[in-house]
């Protein structure tokens, strides 16, 4: 296996089961508050600065789908994680990473440019099928932010329609941290854009990609399908780490 960065060597073992048992129950009881089927809300472990071994535990644990923040952590991590889960990208992509993300993700959630997603499907192996894509909607207009604005949205996903490499498959957005309110307000705001694409453009999107390890059961309650958990699962990450929490 390809060495890792120094801070992606394992810690001691931690309790991950234990911690998975307890999001899913609190996913779970999320859910049926909402009405809800907690079968209808995926589990998304978030393994940015996370090392192999423990990523394996996760695996072990019940996990079958991890997410990335970085397409070069991804390649290194790639040999020493057990076969057989689902890769996602959930950090921005460049398109000079386009080749190379289009050979090791399934879903990519990051997708504001229809440079980026042509630069996908251009490079998807045509054997592996489409690969999954979820436009990334910023609410929050916050300086830095990658995303399209919402008002930009019905656009992008018409650019992006009919490339064979590409399945748009629904929508991602990030909340403001520390504000319950207007996280809630934020999630609402990615389900209702996207039930008027569907009535505008005729197409399903049925992800939901929102929620993190400070707000998820909010998003449960406003509909995510995906949520994308990394420190309630594995804990605190080093302080060098960049990019939102998971």
């Amino acid at each position: 296996m390809p060495d890792v960065p120094e801070s992606m060597e394992a810690p001691a073992a931690g309790r991950i089961a234990g911690r998975l048992d307890a999001v899913r129950r609190r996913i779970a009881r999320a859910a049926e508050a909402a009405g809800r089927d907690p079968a209808a809300v995926r589990l998304i472990a978030v393994t940015k600065t996370v090392a192999p071994p423990r990523i394996a535990e996760a695996i072990a644990a019940g996990i079958t789908e991890v997410g990335e923040n970085r397409v070069q952590e991804a390649r290194l991590k790639h040999a020493g994680v057990p076969p057989g889960v689902r890769w996602h990208l959930i950090g921005h992509l460049q398109s000079n990473k386009a080749a190379l993300a289009a050979q090791l993700f399934d879903t990519v959630h990051s997708l504001d440019s229809q440079r980026v997603g042509a630069a996908l499907a251009r490079h998807r192996d045509p054997a592996r099928g489409p690969i999954q894509g979820l436009l990334e909607v910023d609410f929050t207009g916050i300086p830095g932010r990658t995303g399209v604005p919402p008002e930009g949205a019905a656009e992008l996903l018409r650019g992006l329609t009919g490339h064979p490499g590409l399945s748009l498959a629904g929508l991602m957005t990030i909340a403001p941290f520390g504000d319950p309110a207007t996280a809630r307000d934020c999630f609402r705001r990615l389900r209702e854009l996207r039930d008027r694409l569907r009535g505008e453009l005729g197409v399903e999107l049925p992800e939901l990609s929102m929620g993190m390890s400070d707000d998820f059961e909010i998003a449960v309650a406003e509909g995510a399908t995906m949520v994308r958990l990394g420190r309630v699962i594995f804990g605190e990450r080093p302080a060098a780490g960049v990019g939102p929490p998971g």
